[in-house]
């Protein structure tokens, strides 16, 4: 059993699940996915996240690749608080002849916020258009508003409309329309108690918002367009992986049926003739003759039951054409061990009452071809060691372990100088994989080899091969 030519040294532990396939469907990031090739690069990759809407309370471009293009948003934030902030207070103090404590109120309420449009830019456009409403109906008894612009002055047109990019970036179009209705109606409404003399900039801020609460609608659009072509690509990827692996699984099946059907039934043919062709034969070695032949049949029967379910489309024919025999399972166990043991490899068997009853079919197969696997290794990499097989389980879970310990005589096995052809361990982690449990194998201290599968008995319902 010590598989050293079938598969490199295997560091996993019981408790460690084998890590699926990296062909097998992953979660579709922005711009990027299976389907998709690799992630692109600088500006692309930016693009990318500049057009995906974050998720609620996401910071705007969390998913940046770098530290300085996540923090950019609150860069641009604290830029434009910096900026409007002072110019407010001056504009509305010297221009519009503002009271002082007035200037300031209304220059914080009317910026600051603009540092919430970062995470939560619906709130913050809240906030800000009622200050800004506010500031309007405070300038109706300004002093020298008169030949100024009004509702909205020049600095709070700026502020609102860098709140209308965050806003696009991060809200539906539902909301959008919605904000750019808002801001219409306050504009139309506030019209009724205009100061006589002023410039009105209703039109002026409606006509602008809607423009860039437009444009980052597209972006928002072709960040959605974006993710469901990679998630629909990632989808048609991992189906066509999944059908070339089917394929290549039934080519490769039927292949090694061809070979190997023709020669086990010459090793039947010649073991059940060997009594008549050769005459005298002692009564054991007859037995043994049968044996073999005995084997090879069924080995032979179950290449063709194979065979059948992987040319059978499963339709129409109700299993009739299916295979007619059970396959084997925990209660065949005790068999192959008693086979292997005649073959001349000493092997003790430990079996649990009752697993064959607990275990579900999948489990219940996997676990006799992992033995299967496990004592064929055996007898080609360390023929003649100890052998210890153990069936065992519990109410959640059926324990399979095979040791051995280093081969007798230092004798090398039937394959060490031809190679092995490394499906030994990938055939019983793949069936390890089907049916949820883990799988652990490895050198022994006194230089044999361990093999022990947790198959747990509420298995996947997939069904192991």
């Amino acid at each position: 059993m010590s598989d050293r030519h079938d598969e490199p040294r295997s560091t996993s532990r019981l408790s460690r699940t084998p890590r699926p396939s990296r062909r097998r469907l992953q979660p579709a990031a922005v711009g990027s996915g299976p389907g998709s090739g690799p992630p692109p690069r600088g500006p692309g990759r930016f693009a990318a996240v500049l057009r995906a809407p974050a998720r609620p309370g996401e910071p705007l471009f969390a998913q940046a690749p770098k530290a300085w293009q996540r923090m950019l948003p609150y860069a641009v934030a604290a830029g434009f608080v910096a900026s409007l902030l002072p110019v407010t207070i001056t504009v509305l103090l010297g221009d519009y002849g503002l009271d002082g404590g007035w200037a300031g109120a209304l220059g914080v309420a009317q910026t600051v916020p603009l540092l919430l449009a970062v995470s939560r830019p619906l709130p913050a456009w809240a906030l800000v258009l009622g200050a800004d409403t506010v500031g309007a109906l405070v300038l109706t008894g300004a002093d020298r508003v008169a030949g100024h612009s009004w509702p909205w002055p020049p600095m709070t047109v700026v502020g609102y409309l860098a709140l209308m990019v965050f806003l696009g970036l991060r809200e539906p179009a539902r909301t959008m329309v919605g904000v750019w209705l808002a801001t219409g109606a306050v504009g139309v409404a506030l019209g009724f108690a205009a100061p006589d003399g002023v410039s009105q900039t209703t039109a002026l801020l409606f006509v602008l918002a809607g423009c860039l609460l437009a444009l980052a609608g597209v972006l928002r659009g072709l960040g959605d367009a974006q993710r469901r072509i990679a998630e629909q690509e990632s989808i048609s990827e991992a189906e066509r992986a999944r059908r070339t692996l089917l394929e290549e699984r039934a080519r490769i099946a039927r292949e090694l049926h061809d070979v190997v059907a023709h020669h086990m039934s010459v090793i039947t043919v010649q073991a059940e003739s060997a009594p008549y062709r050769l005459p005298g034969m002692a009564e054991p070695v007859r037995e043994e003759f049968a044996a073999i032949a005995a084997g090879a049949r069924e080995s032979l029967g179950e290449m063709r039951r194979l065979l059948s379910v992987l040319r059978s489309d499963g339709a129409g024919s109700g299993g009739a054409d299916g295979e007619r025999a059970p396959q084997p399972g925990i209660g065949r166990i005790r068999q192959l061990v008693e086979a292997t043991v005649r073959a001349g490899q000493p092997v003790e068997l430990s079996l649990a009452a009752g697993a064959e009853r607990a275990a579900p079919p999948a489990v219940d197969l996997s676990a006799y071809r992992i033995v299967q696997e496990a004592l064929a290794n055996v007898v080609r990499h360390a023929p003649g060691a100890r052998t210890r097989v153990s069936v065992t389980h519990d109410a959640r879970q059926v324990l399979v372990v095979v040791a051995n310990g280093p081969s007798e005589g230092g004798a090398a096995g039937v394959e060490d100088s031809g190679g092995g052809t490394g499906h030994g361990l990938v055939g019983m982690r793949e069936r390890v994989r089907l049916t949820g449990g883990t799988l652990d194998t490895g050198p022994l201290p006194d230089g044999g080899f361990r093999v022990a599968a947790r198959l747990p008995l509420d298995a996947p319902t997939e069904e192991a091969s």
